[in-house]
Protein backbone atom coordinates (compact mmCIF):
# COMPACT_ATOMS: atom_id res chain seq x y z
CA UNK A 1 0.00 0.00 0.00
CA UNK A 2 1.02 3.60 -0.59
CA UNK A 3 2.33 5.08 2.68
CA UNK A 4 2.21 8.68 1.44
CA UNK A 5 -0.16 10.97 3.36
CA UNK A 6 -3.58 11.22 1.80
CA UNK A 7 -4.50 14.89 1.37
CA UNK A 8 -8.16 13.90 1.66
CA UNK A 9 -7.72 12.31 5.07
CA UNK A 10 -9.54 14.04 7.93
CA UNK A 11 -7.54 15.09 10.97
CA UNK A 12 -8.96 15.45 14.47
CA UNK A 13 -9.29 19.19 13.91
CA UNK A 14 -11.12 18.83 10.58
CA UNK A 15 -14.76 19.77 10.24
CA UNK A 16 -16.95 16.74 9.43
CA UNK A 17 -18.26 16.62 5.89
CA UNK A 18 -21.60 15.23 7.00
CA UNK A 19 -23.14 13.05 9.69
CA UNK A 20 -25.79 10.36 9.83
CA UNK A 21 -27.69 8.55 12.58
CA UNK A 22 -27.91 4.81 13.22
CA UNK A 23 -30.49 2.90 15.26
CA UNK A 24 -31.26 -0.83 15.42
CA UNK A 25 -33.36 -3.40 17.27
CA UNK A 26 -36.09 -1.09 18.52
CA UNK A 27 -38.33 -4.18 18.79
CA UNK A 28 -41.32 -2.32 20.14
CA UNK A 29 -44.36 -4.14 21.52
CA UNK A 30 -47.11 -3.06 23.89
CA UNK A 31 -46.05 -5.73 26.40
CA UNK A 32 -44.56 -6.07 29.84
CA UNK A 33 -40.77 -6.56 29.99
CA UNK A 34 -39.51 -10.00 28.97
CA UNK A 35 -36.52 -11.84 27.53
CA UNK A 36 -35.14 -12.71 24.12
CA UNK A 37 -35.57 -16.11 22.43
CA UNK A 38 -32.64 -17.64 24.33
CA UNK A 39 -33.58 -16.08 27.68
CA UNK A 40 -30.20 -14.37 27.89
CA UNK A 41 -31.19 -10.71 27.48
CA UNK A 42 -33.84 -8.55 29.08
CA UNK A 43 -36.28 -6.91 26.66
CA UNK A 44 -38.00 -3.62 27.50
CA UNK A 45 -40.73 -3.69 24.88
CA UNK A 46 -42.70 -0.55 25.75
CA UNK A 47 -39.68 1.39 26.95
CA UNK A 48 -37.98 1.01 23.56
CA UNK A 49 -40.28 3.68 22.15
CA UNK A 50 -38.93 6.15 24.71
CA UNK A 51 -35.39 5.41 23.55
CA UNK A 52 -36.45 6.06 19.95
CA UNK A 53 -38.06 9.36 20.91
CA UNK A 54 -34.91 10.33 22.79
CA UNK A 55 -32.73 9.51 19.79
CA UNK A 56 -34.96 11.54 17.47
CA UNK A 57 -34.95 14.48 19.87
CA UNK A 58 -31.13 14.34 19.93
CA UNK A 59 -30.84 14.21 16.12
CA UNK A 60 -33.33 17.06 15.68
CA UNK A 61 -31.38 19.25 18.10
CA UNK A 62 -27.97 18.64 16.53
CA UNK A 63 -26.33 21.89 15.39
CA UNK A 64 -25.27 20.07 12.25
CA UNK A 65 -28.28 17.93 11.42
CA UNK A 66 -27.68 14.36 10.18
CA UNK A 67 -28.25 13.92 6.47
CA UNK A 68 -30.19 10.70 7.15
CA UNK A 69 -30.83 7.97 9.70
CA UNK A 70 -30.22 4.28 9.09
CA UNK A 71 -32.74 2.00 10.80
CA UNK A 72 -31.04 -1.41 10.78
CA UNK A 73 -34.01 -3.72 11.29
CA UNK A 74 -36.21 -5.39 13.92
CA UNK A 75 -38.30 -2.25 14.28
CA UNK A 76 -41.07 -4.10 16.16
CA UNK A 77 -40.88 -7.35 18.09
CA UNK A 78 -42.09 -10.70 16.81
CA UNK A 79 -44.48 -11.03 19.73
CA UNK A 80 -46.76 -8.52 18.01
CA UNK A 81 -47.82 -11.22 15.54
CA UNK A 82 -48.89 -13.50 18.40
CA UNK A 83 -51.15 -10.76 19.79
CA UNK A 84 -52.33 -9.62 16.33
CA UNK A 85 -50.85 -6.19 16.98
CA UNK A 86 -48.29 -6.02 14.17
CA UNK A 87 -49.87 -3.26 12.11
CA UNK A 88 -50.83 -1.18 15.14
CA UNK A 89 -47.32 -1.36 16.62
CA UNK A 90 -45.65 -0.60 13.30
CA UNK A 91 -47.90 2.42 12.77
CA UNK A 92 -47.03 3.74 16.23
CA UNK A 93 -43.28 3.45 15.62
CA UNK A 94 -43.52 4.90 12.12
CA UNK A 95 -45.57 7.85 13.38
CA UNK A 96 -42.79 8.46 15.92
CA UNK A 97 -40.23 8.48 13.09
CA UNK A 98 -42.31 11.15 11.32
CA UNK A 99 -41.13 13.65 13.95
CA UNK A 100 -37.57 13.22 12.67
CA UNK A 101 -36.35 16.02 10.41
CA UNK A 102 -34.04 13.73 8.39
CA UNK A 103 -35.02 10.95 5.96
CA UNK A 104 -34.90 7.38 7.28
CA UNK A 105 -33.58 4.36 5.38
CA UNK A 106 -35.05 1.08 6.65
CA UNK A 107 -33.55 -2.41 6.47
CA UNK A 108 -35.47 -5.61 7.25
CA UNK A 109 -34.58 -8.15 9.93
CA UNK A 110 -36.08 -11.39 11.17
CA UNK A 111 -38.64 -9.61 13.38
CA UNK A 112 -40.06 -7.81 10.34
CA UNK A 113 -40.66 -11.23 8.81
CA UNK A 114 -42.16 -12.65 12.00
CA UNK A 115 -44.83 -9.98 11.63
CA UNK A 116 -45.23 -9.51 7.88
CA UNK A 117 -44.75 -11.24 4.57
CA UNK A 118 -42.17 -9.96 2.11
CA UNK A 119 -44.99 -8.80 -0.17
CA UNK A 120 -46.49 -6.76 2.68
CA UNK A 121 -43.14 -5.14 3.50
CA UNK A 122 -42.54 -4.30 -0.15
CA UNK A 123 -45.76 -2.27 -0.18
CA UNK A 124 -45.28 -0.74 3.28
CA UNK A 125 -43.63 2.39 4.69
CA UNK A 126 -40.63 0.20 5.55
CA UNK A 127 -39.74 0.10 1.86
CA UNK A 128 -37.53 3.15 1.29
CA UNK A 129 -36.23 2.27 -2.15
CA UNK A 130 -37.79 5.51 -3.41
CA UNK A 131 -34.74 7.19 -1.81
CA UNK A 132 -32.31 5.27 -4.03
CA UNK A 133 -29.82 6.86 -6.40
CA UNK A 134 -30.23 6.22 -10.13
CA UNK A 135 -26.93 6.19 -12.01
CA UNK A 136 -27.54 7.29 -15.58
CA UNK A 137 -26.08 5.01 -18.29
CA UNK A 138 -25.24 2.29 -15.74
CA UNK A 139 -28.26 -0.05 -15.64
CA UNK A 140 -26.13 -2.76 -14.03
CA UNK A 141 -26.24 -0.73 -10.80
CA UNK A 142 -30.04 -0.98 -10.62
CA UNK A 143 -31.13 -3.67 -8.15
CA UNK A 144 -33.59 -6.40 -9.02
CA UNK A 145 -37.11 -6.38 -7.60
CA UNK A 146 -36.40 -9.92 -6.31
CA UNK A 147 -34.56 -8.55 -3.27
CA UNK A 148 -34.76 -5.40 -1.16
CA UNK A 149 -31.53 -3.51 -1.72
CA UNK A 150 -30.46 -0.17 -3.12
CA UNK A 151 -27.77 2.51 -2.92
CA UNK A 152 -27.83 6.24 -2.34
CA UNK A 153 -25.48 9.22 -2.09
CA UNK A 154 -25.82 11.23 1.15
CA UNK A 155 -22.87 13.45 0.21
CA UNK A 156 -20.76 13.80 -2.96
CA UNK A 157 -18.25 10.94 -3.35
CA UNK A 158 -19.89 8.85 -0.61
CA UNK A 159 -22.18 5.96 -1.54
CA UNK A 160 -24.22 3.93 0.95
CA UNK A 161 -25.31 0.45 -0.14
CA UNK A 162 -28.27 -1.06 1.70
CA UNK A 163 -28.37 -4.87 1.52
CA UNK A 164 -31.13 -7.44 1.92
CA UNK A 165 -29.84 -9.83 4.60
CA UNK A 166 -32.97 -12.02 4.25
CA UNK A 167 -32.81 -12.37 0.47
CA UNK A 168 -32.40 -16.12 1.09
CA UNK A 169 -34.64 -17.15 3.96
CA UNK A 170 -37.68 -19.24 4.80
CA UNK A 171 -39.13 -16.23 6.63
CA UNK A 172 -41.76 -14.07 4.99
CA UNK A 173 -42.14 -16.07 1.77
CA UNK A 174 -44.92 -18.34 0.54
CA UNK A 175 -44.19 -21.92 1.59
CA UNK A 176 -45.29 -23.15 -1.82
CA UNK A 177 -42.78 -20.94 -3.64
CA UNK A 178 -39.58 -22.30 -5.22
CA UNK A 179 -37.50 -19.85 -3.18
CA UNK A 180 -38.93 -21.17 0.09
CA UNK A 181 -38.22 -24.76 -0.95
CA UNK A 182 -34.68 -23.81 -1.99
CA UNK A 183 -33.97 -22.13 1.35
CA UNK A 184 -35.56 -24.94 3.37
CA UNK A 185 -33.42 -27.50 1.56
CA UNK A 186 -30.31 -25.43 2.25
CA UNK A 187 -31.23 -25.25 5.94
CA UNK A 188 -31.82 -28.98 6.26
CA UNK A 189 -28.55 -29.79 4.51
CA UNK A 190 -26.64 -27.86 7.18
CA UNK A 191 -28.95 -28.28 10.19
CA UNK A 192 -30.12 -31.81 11.12
CA UNK A 193 -31.94 -30.57 14.25
CA UNK A 194 -35.70 -31.11 14.48
CA UNK A 195 -35.95 -27.53 15.74
CA UNK A 196 -34.45 -25.51 12.89
CA UNK A 197 -34.04 -22.46 15.13
CA UNK A 198 -31.55 -24.40 17.25
CA UNK A 199 -27.80 -24.17 16.48
CA UNK A 200 -27.06 -27.07 18.84
CA UNK A 201 -24.20 -29.19 17.54
CA UNK A 202 -23.72 -27.13 14.39
CA UNK A 203 -20.24 -26.28 13.14
CA UNK A 204 -21.88 -23.45 11.16
CA UNK A 205 -24.36 -21.98 13.66
CA UNK A 206 -25.66 -19.43 11.14
CA UNK A 207 -27.79 -22.16 9.52
CA UNK A 208 -30.90 -21.63 11.61
CA UNK A 209 -34.43 -20.70 10.65
CA UNK A 210 -34.31 -17.14 12.02
CA UNK A 211 -31.29 -16.47 9.84
CA UNK A 212 -30.96 -15.06 6.34
CA UNK A 213 -28.45 -14.81 3.54
CA UNK A 214 -27.52 -13.20 0.23
CA UNK A 215 -28.39 -14.63 -3.18
CA UNK A 216 -25.75 -14.73 -5.88
CA UNK A 217 -27.87 -12.29 -7.86
CA UNK A 218 -27.66 -9.71 -5.06
CA UNK A 219 -23.91 -10.31 -4.63
CA UNK A 220 -23.37 -9.77 -8.37
CA UNK A 221 -25.31 -6.50 -8.15
CA UNK A 222 -23.24 -5.41 -5.15
CA UNK A 223 -20.08 -6.10 -7.13
CA UNK A 224 -21.33 -3.91 -9.99
CA UNK A 225 -22.08 -1.01 -7.64
CA UNK A 226 -18.66 -1.37 -6.02
CA UNK A 227 -17.05 -1.38 -9.47
CA UNK A 228 -18.78 1.91 -10.26
CA UNK A 229 -17.68 3.37 -6.91
CA UNK A 230 -14.10 2.21 -7.46
CA UNK A 231 -14.01 3.78 -10.90
CA UNK A 232 -15.39 7.06 -9.57
CA UNK A 233 -13.26 7.06 -6.39
CA UNK A 234 -16.24 6.99 -4.05
CA UNK A 235 -16.10 5.94 -0.41
CA UNK A 236 -18.63 3.20 0.36
CA UNK A 237 -20.63 2.34 3.47
CA UNK A 238 -22.37 -1.06 3.59
CA UNK A 239 -25.74 -0.88 5.38
CA UNK A 240 -27.16 -4.15 6.70
CA UNK A 241 -28.78 -5.88 9.65
CA UNK A 242 -26.24 -6.25 12.51
CA UNK A 243 -24.67 -9.71 12.53
CA UNK A 244 -25.36 -10.38 16.19
CA UNK A 245 -23.14 -12.14 18.69
CA UNK A 246 -21.71 -15.63 18.50
CA UNK A 247 -22.99 -18.31 18.59
CA UNK A 248 -26.30 -16.89 17.40
CA UNK A 249 -25.29 -14.77 14.42
CA UNK A 250 -28.27 -13.51 12.43
CA UNK A 251 -26.54 -13.88 9.09
CA UNK A 252 -23.42 -15.03 7.35
CA UNK A 253 -21.72 -11.88 6.07
CA UNK A 254 -18.75 -13.81 4.64
CA UNK A 255 -19.89 -13.65 0.96
CA UNK A 256 -20.02 -9.83 1.16
CA UNK A 257 -16.78 -9.75 3.16
CA UNK A 258 -15.09 -11.85 0.46
CA UNK A 259 -16.03 -9.30 -2.20
CA UNK A 260 -14.66 -6.47 -0.06
CA UNK A 261 -11.47 -8.39 0.81
CA UNK A 262 -10.83 -9.05 -2.90
CA UNK A 263 -11.27 -5.39 -3.79
CA UNK A 264 -9.46 -3.84 -0.84
CA UNK A 265 -7.56 -6.13 1.58
CA UNK A 266 -7.33 -3.32 4.12
CA UNK A 267 -10.97 -2.21 4.00
CA UNK A 268 -12.29 -0.64 7.18
CA UNK A 269 -14.05 -3.33 9.24
CA UNK A 270 -15.43 -0.90 11.81
CA UNK A 271 -19.05 -1.84 12.53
Amino acid sequence: MDDKPNPGTLSESSEPLFSFGVIADIQYADLEDGYNFHGSRRRYYRHSLLHLRGAIEHWNEESSAPCCVLQLGDIIDGYNAQYKASEKSLELVMSTFQTLKAPVHHTWGNHEFYNFSRDYLTNSKLNTKFLEDHIVHHPETMPSEDYYAYHFVPFPKFRFILLDAYDLSVLGVDQSSPKYQQCLQMLREHNPNTELNSPQGLSEPQFVQFNGGFSQEQLNWLNEVLTFSDTNQEKVVIVKLPEGMQPFRHLDFSPVRSILDFRLPEWDRTS
